[in-house]
């Protein structure tokens, strides 16, 4: 007989619960990238990546990754400080610091880690952390790896985050840390004011920017550029390379200084394998696109556009689109009560698939409770008439699950 504490027996009931709550979360195979994929033996137009630019299919860094293979092998063979640090490594650090305008930059293997890192490495016990409440969940857990206490400001408001600082008071090391683009909000936090506060009150600022760089500026330098910050400005910048850039991975940026500390006490970085260097190799041609080829950002900008068109009247059939001017372009339900936002989410998922339109149903706990969404994400490789068919997909599918007093109807079955 199965013990009460057996690992499955303990396990099983919060599954249950998951699904109980309309939470619970699957995978789904694809056959590749862009903003059509084959999936489940059907065709989609995909909504809900995160390949802002187009690039994680475009055959050039393929070609580079296969280049970069044969140059310096697949996988990394080792941690940077041992035998893992190649010329590709070095070459894209390098390019990083000056594309973003930083002294020196650090690759991490995922964005994750880079949040670990940092802040694990700049706070102990004692010191404070002080959040954007919408702050991305790696932000949050970098935090109780430090052992920091963690403080919050509220969403987007620069002068509660002074107030904060002001309360606090000095004599304790004090990190501010923003998303530069919210990734479930697709807002943007205003650096302007936060770099100000932090500069009066001798407190550290940390941003990351994963969501801007890329596809904000004149540069795609990110929100700092897009925001007339100049460069440096920032003492700690954050990025990936897994979302505009197209290829996987993530950096550090800022001063020599904290460049060499991170190296000596970021865990995440001392302890782990190498990005592969034909990742990082492969990398190099995707700044050199985002350099030599901004009409994707100007194309992805009328996107951004076209849908604003198309969105502006769904408060009529009970979906409130939140205010973004980034490829993000969230659609909040206009439900209340315990599990009726999940619960229509997921059945507008449900029928923009039988539409043969992929989009994710964004549920607590990644966003708040009662602010569930529909997470609709665009890319420069889509075309004009993607967005009217989405457009209309969305209005015609929030008709069919949202009834009258806000009763979700079943929606039809897959064709």
């Amino acid at each position: 007989m199965r013990s009460v504490n057996s690992l499955d027996a303990v396990l099983a009931p919060r599954l249950a619960e998951q699904r109980a709550r309309v939470r619970y979360r699957q995978r789904h195979t694809t056959g590749g990238v862009g903003p059509r994929v084959r999936r489940d033996g059907r065709d989609w137009l995909n909504v809900c990546s995160n390949d802002y630019l187009g690039l994680a299919g475009d055959p050039r860094l393929a070609e580079a990754l296969a280049v970069g293979a044969r140059r310096f092998g697949v996988g990394g063979g080792a941690s940077h400080l041992v035998c893992g640090h190649s010329e590709a490594h070095e070459a894209l650090e390098r390019r990083l610091a000056a594309w973003t305008g930083c002294e020196r930059a650090l690759l991490f293997s995922s964005g994750y880690q880079a949040n670990l890192g940092v802040i694990s490495a700049l706070l102990g016990r004692g010191d404070i952390a002080l959040h954007d409440r919408l702050n991305h969940a790696s932000l949050l857990d970098g935090t109780r790896l430090a052992g920091a206490r963690l403080e919050r400001f509220t969403h987007g408001d620069a002068a509660a985050c002074e107030t904060r600082l002001a309360a606090l008071g000095s004599g304790r090391r004090r990190l501010v840390i923003s998303d530069g683009v919210f990734s479930m909000d697709g807002d943007c936090a205003d650096l302007n004011a936060l770099v100000t506060h932090c500069e009066r009150h001798d407190a550290w600022l940390m941003v990351d920017d994963a969501h801007g760089l890329g596809v904000l500026g004149e540069h795609g330098a990110g929100t700092r550029e897009a925001q007339g910050l100049a460069p440096g400005r920032v003492p700690i910048l954050v990025g990936t390379l897994g979302k505009a850039l197209g290829t996987h991975g993530a950096f550090v940026a800022g001063s020599e200084t904290l460049i060499e500390a991170l190296i000596q006490f970021a865990r995440p970085y001392v302890y782990t394998t190498s990005l592969s260097p034909a990742l990082a190799w492969a990398t190099l041609t995707s700044l050199d696109i985002v350099r030599d080829e901004p009409e994707r950002r100007a194309h992805l900008q009328a996107l951004i556009a076209r849908f604003r068109q198309h969105s502006a009247d769904l408060a009529e059939v009970g979906l409130s689109p939140l205010p973004s001017a980034t490829p993000i372009q969230p659609l909040q339900i206009m439900q209340h009560g315990e599990g009726a936002n999940e619960a229509t989410a997921l059945a507008l998922a449900q029928a923009l698939e039988a539409r043969g339109i992929w989009c994710s149903a964004i549920r607590p706990p990644t966003v708040p409770v009662g602010s569930a969404r529909l997470r609709i994400t665009l890319s420069a490789a889509h075309e004009l008439a993607d967005i009217d068919r989405l457009g209309e997909a969305l209005h015609d599918a929030a008709r069919q699950v949202i009834g009258q007093g806000g009763a979700v109807v079943a929606p039809r079955a897959p064709a």
